[in-house]
């Protein structure tokens, strides 16, 4: 299973969320930007629907696999402020 972790982080003269290198918008208080993360944790959890997706590697090639909707991340929010 894949593990997701935002980090809330002091950012731009406020307070952020960050997961890998992606950096959200900035938010006035620490608790505004966990409180972000927690909706965004929430709903990267919750199930959805089974699609098939196509996607192109980088050598031109196309491929077809099913996304299933219930094939959800763990989500953890890492929070050292």
């Amino acid at each position: 299973m894949t593990k997701i972790i935002y980090e809330i982080i002091q950012h731009d003269g406020g307070w952020a969320f960050k997961l890998g290198d992606t950096i959200s918008e900035t938010f006035a208080s620490h608790d505004g930007a966990y409180a972000a993360a927690k909706r965004v944790a929430i709903e990267q959890a919750r199930p959805g629907e089974t699609h098939g997706i196509s996607w192109e590697d980088e050598r031109g090639r196309w491929h077809d696999e099913i996304s299933p909707g219930d094939d959800r991340p763990e989500v953890e929010i890492q929070d050292k402020g």
